[in-house]
């Protein structure tokens, strides 16, 4: 073979091509040549320089590994079932003919035959947000595990589409849609995917989908641990029939597509059946839609399972046991608020006790407590429904939120009246909770002999287990975040996130960081004083209350989570 000097390789040549004929693997007559079979038989010129016995692919392989200074991997000595799935796209690992090797922290670890790709590098970054870092394998190797991995798949996607699945439908909606339309979205290929989306969410622990249409792409995120994360880019011509099979098994009006629209749907698999709740919304390309997943198992979490510290945890077990009065939780949408109040309602749930919800809407169904769907069309709001409550003999009372003057005002009168009252406001702090009802319009003196206790939440990623590991912070970056001097007194060390295959980016799951301030004599001298939210914060630190920061930093120290983490949920 002929040997060149860098001068003597053409200009046109890149890539493999030229590091071939740098190499002397390759004549640059013969590098030019397969370049152009390349692309008449539109493959990739690695596969052409194999399928011409030009070079073997471990030969090529190790060329570029050396002259690249990149790892060489020898791919019979991994084991196909243990490699992650579903990080890309498959049909990105196709086109760009490499496969996912593992995850560590912000990095994503890719098998390939031509490292010197960087279409492929870019795509997978945005696809992922992860930085790629490429491996050398031998392209033979690779097509084999690549071969072994699609038959998998596919053997999955069978196996799901076999799965007794059911979308609870019934049969007066399907005909409602119309013989021609449902048939349409009956579409095979859109059914399995929907259903593997769905499952994908469930085993990653996501709490939302979103199917997002745009100009020229379109894409599915889950939110996991409160964080969005994009899955993959189907192709585009699904968006309307997803959306029809969607609609079609939410209930919803499929040939309404000009307003939003909302609904819910069950998937049964076996004995198991989970519950979504489905929001619609167009768009300048096409309907966006959100699949809220409902997990009744966190409606029975114990209440040791949310993050309270003893002391926190004793103080709500208090106030949500005595006979009459209000319990607030506060915080921002997605802070947790409704999982701590069925957690309490369940804990009260017993066969003497009678509990009624007003909620907008339902998300988890409770056995054993009378929930009511907000109707404000038909003239079912939190207020009708209260005003209605009132008239059901009930022990307990919760409202899923106090939004306005006239349902605070029902809500205190009922607290006033031998009734035990839950409800959510969306402030800050538990502090301004208070003034908010204030400025509301609520009597003080109405507030201050009604509420028992109010919590403040919000939720905080937890450290994945297998991986977290200590940090070293400036002691003066862990005085600035809150930490006493005393608390410094080296007998523990925060740690940070790292990230493996169990996790995403060194978190898995999330924990509650809560403010719990019972309203004592004290602070109730203080509403009826008309005093500012600080006064009554200034009270409620003197009696021991944590504010949100410092429950955080007992997480820190605990090792439950990062202190970053803890700045981030807690900067107001």
């Amino acid at each position: 073979m002929a040997t060149e000097t860098v001068a003597e390789v053409p200009s046109t040549l890149s890539g493999v091509a030229r590091v071939l004929v740098h190499a002397g693997k390759l004549s640059a007559k013969s590098a030019e040549a397969l370049v152009q079979t390349a692309k008449e038989r539109k493959s990739s010129f690695v596969g052409a320089v194999i399928a011409a016995n030009a070079v073997s692919p471990a030969d090529l392989a190790h060329t570029l590994s050396v002259a690249l200074a990149l790892p060489l991997l020898d791919l019979l000595a991994i084991d196909a079932e243990k490699l992650p799935r579903g990080i890309i796209d498959p049909k990105l690992a196709a086109q760009y003919q490499i496969t996912v090797l593992g995850k560590r922290g912000n990095r994503l670890f890719i098998a390939g035959a031509d490292p010197t790709d960087q279409e492929a590098v870019e795509r997978i970054k945005f696809a992922t947000q992860l930085q790629p870092e490429w491996v050398v394998v031998e392209y033979d190797k690779l097509a084999r595990l690549r071969d072994a991995q699609n038959q998998g798949a596919s053997e999955t996607i069978e196996q799901l589409a076999s799965m007794d699945f059911e979308f609870d439908v019934t049969e007066e909606a399907a005909e409602a849609q119309g013989a021609d339309l449902a048939s349409e979205v009956e579409d095979a290929p859109v059914v399995r995917f929907l259903q593997k989306m769905l499952i994908d969410a469930i085993n990653m622990r996501a709490s939302d989908l979103h199917f997002e249409p745009y100009e020229y792409n379109y894409r599915v995120r889950f939110r996991i641990d409160g964080e969005l994360r994009e899955m993959t880019q189907p192709p585009i011509a699904i968006k309307d029939k997803l959306a029809s099979r969607i609609k079609v098994i939410s209930r919803l009006d499929i040939a309404e597509k000009r307003v939003p629209q909302d609904g819910r749907m069950k998937l049964k698999f076996g004995s198991k059946a989970i519950d979504f709740r489905v929001s619609t919304l167009p768009t300048l390309f096409g309907e966006k839609i959100v699949i809220r997943i409902l997990d009744s198992s966190s409606a029975r979490l114990g209440i040791e399972a949310l993050g309270y510290e003893k002391i926190e945890r004793d103080r709500l077990l208090n106030a949500i046991q005595r006979p009459y009065g209000m319990v607030l939780v506060t915080g921002p949408t997605g802070s947790g608020k409704t999982v701590s109040l069925y957690t309490c309602l369940n804990l009260l749930n017993q066969p003497g006790v009678n509990i009624s919800t007003v909620e907008d809407p339902a998300e988890i169904n409770l056995p054993g407590i009378n929930q009511v769907n907000v109707n404000d069309k038909a003239g079912l709001t939190f207020a009708a429904a209260l005003r209605a409550f009132l008239r059901q003999d009930p022990d307990i009372i919760m409202v899923g939120e106090i939004r306005d003057l006239e349902t605070a005002d029902i809500a205190l009168k009922a607290a006033q009246t031998g009734h035990l009252v839950m409800s959510t406001l969306h402030t800050n702090d538990a502090p301004t909770t208070l003034t908010r009802l204030m400025n509301m319009g609520v009597a003080p003196f109405n507030i201050a002999s009604s509420v028992l206790l109010i919590t403040a939440q919000r939720l905080a990623r937890r450290l994945c287990e297998n991986c977290k590991k200590p940090a070293d912070y400036p002691r003066e970056s862990l005085l600035r975040a809150g930490f006493k001097d005393t608390e410094l007194d080296g007998s523990w060390k925060p740690y940070r996130a790292v990230g493996c295959s169990a996790c995403t980016n060194g978190y898995k799951g999330r924990v509650g960081l809560y403010q719990v301030m019972p309203i004592t004599e004290a602070i109730q001298r203080i509403i009826l004083a008309e005093g500012t939210a600080l006064d009554i914060a200034q009270q409620a630190h003197k009696e021991g209350v944590r504010d949100l920061r410092q429950s955080g930093l007992v997480k820190v120290r605990s090792g439950v989570t990062t202190l970053e983490e803890v700045i981030t949920v807690t900067n107001e």
